[in-house]
């Protein structure tokens, strides 16, 4: 009698020969066997189930093993353009849509807004998942209007994702003061147009005057008490740009000098000041703020301080510092390696010619605050997990990158983009795509993206920063 065994056995043997390849034409080709080199046992559920087939005599599909290439796995990359659709200067109403994408506007739209920001109404294809708004510009600030001057600030209650950072945008008419006043946080600020003379006082009693030009920088660690106040240099004053290191700061609660005497019974200032009562007669019952003066007396005529003055200055010339010139643009970094006070912000300022960008990249640890001064600009911000969102900037206005999202700046205009970079750091640091797949073992780079020889070769181990068009 034949064994059940033996019939199994047979069936099998038939089986794998009917599926091996036909003979080659050529009989010097070599032939290649689709079948793997490894056969696993035949497990107990697997002998039943090959009975069960042959009881009922139903062929099985043939299964092949072949190896496959790493890139094979999924898709490849879409390579049709996904430029800005329109610009400001392109006539019309402009439409969500997107090739075959989206549908026509039916009700009422702003049409002002739609042209600055292009890839939020048509956004590239590329952009997928959410990103929190990363764009807010001063111009959509509250104003406050004062005699001599004005302040509009942006902090968490306008731009949730901005955590680490505030700013405020401040005019002074010449001869006007930001009065003596101190903080929580530090104050970096960045001088837009005229000069500002800054005075202060560190706990040891040593002193700080220093007029503050246009490009420049000044720096006030929290608590250190320091005053603002615009020369005529500029016919118009001056105007700039302050960081705090905190996104919760808001300039309204600032501690202000006449604000705390307002507030400070008149008998504890005569004890306090060893004069009689009636000098502080003339104090302002209301905050001061901002007002206008007269002009300052020059950086010379400041009180000489038995203590001397402050080992480390409080301002620094950022306009003299040589930038770095690149192949699209051109960069200068001003850290607590060159300003030594400045503990907890650093920062860059950045220039991107027309068609050029600044590389992809990103900061390993700090967020960071951009301040767009002149030109046009639009920025991918990638936070992992498929979430990718484009925003369009101005000038005027305010990015936010969190740490370790990858990002780019490319200039979309036709003149000169420049804006600032700051982090709450000391020091200043970004990780450079290119330079980061250059200096990676080649293959395992080839086994991720296909490169080919001449790319890799054109991966620059050195750090781009800003690059110029193709």
């Amino acid at each position: 009698m034949i064994s059940f065994a033996s019939c199994v056995c047979a069936l099998l043997f038939a089986r794998l020969a009917l599926s091996a390849p036909a003979p080659a034409a050529s009989s010097s080709a070599p032939t290649v066997s689709t079948v793997s080199s490894v056969i696993a046992p035949i497990s107990p559920t697997a002998e039943s189930s090959v009975a069960a087939s042959s009881a009922s005599n139903k062929p099985r599909p043939t299964s092949t093993a072949t190896a496959t290439e790493p890139t094979a796995t999924v898709p490849f990359i879409d390579l049709d353009p996904n430029e800005p659709l329109w610009n400001e200067d392109t006539p019309g109403i402009h439409q969500p849509i997107h090739g075959s994408l989206g549908a026509k506007l039916l009700g009422p739209t702003n049409n002002a807004i739609v042209k600055q920001n292009p890839d939020l109404l048509a956004p590239p294809t590329t952009d997928h998942g959410s990103v929190p708004n990363a764009k807010w510009p001063f111009s959509l600030s509250h104003n406050r209007l004062q005699t001599g001057g004005w302040a509009r600030e942006e902090n968490i209650a306008v731009m949730p994702v901005a955590q680490a950072m505030a700013s405020v945008n401040m005019r002074l008419e010449a001869g006007a003061v930001r009065e003596l006043h101190w903080h929580k946080t530090a104050e970096w600020a960045y001088v837009l147009k005229g000069s500002t003379q800054v005075t202060a006082v560190d706990a040891d009693g040593r002193n700080f005057v220093s007029t503050v030009g246009p490009g420049d920088l000044w720096y006030f660690p929290p608590g250190i008490p320091h005053s603002l106040q615009a020369t005529n240099d500029d016919p118009d004053g001056s105007e700039f740009v302050l960081v705090f290191d905190s996104g919760s700061f808001s300039e309204d609660s600032t501690f202000l000098l006449t604000d705390w005497l307002d507030h400070v019974p008149a008998e504890v200032l005569a004890k306090n000041f060893q004069v009689n009562i009636s000098a502080f007669a003339h104090i302002p019952a209301e905050e001061l703020y901002i007002f206008p003066a007269a002009l300052p007396e020059p950086d010379s005529a400041a009180p000489k301080s038995p203590q001397g003055t402050v080992p480390d200055p409080f301002s620094f010339s950022m306009s003299k510092v040589k930038p770095t010139q690149l192949t699209g643009g051109t960069v200068k970094v001003v850290d607590s390696t060159t300003f030594k006070i400045s503990k907890t912000i650093a920062a860059a300022e950045v220039t991107v010619e027309p068609g050029a960008i600044r590389e992809l990249h990103w900061h390993p640890t700090q967020d960071e605050w951009s301040f767009f001064i002149e030109g046009e600009g639009r920025m991918t911000i990638f936070a992992s997990q498929s979430n990718a969102r484009t925003f369009n900037y101005q000038a005027g206005d305010i990015g936010y990158v969190p740490a370790t999202m990858g990002h780019y700046l490319e200039n979309t205009g036709n003149t000169t983009l420049r804006f600032l970079e700051i982090f709450k750091s000391e020091k200043f640091q970004d990780i450079s795509l290119a330079q980061w797949l250059a200096l990676t073992p080649p293959k395992l780079v080839k086994e991720h993206l296909g490169f080919s020889d001449d790319v890799i070769a054109r991966l620059s181990k050195t750090k781009l920063t800003v690059v110029g068009p193709k």
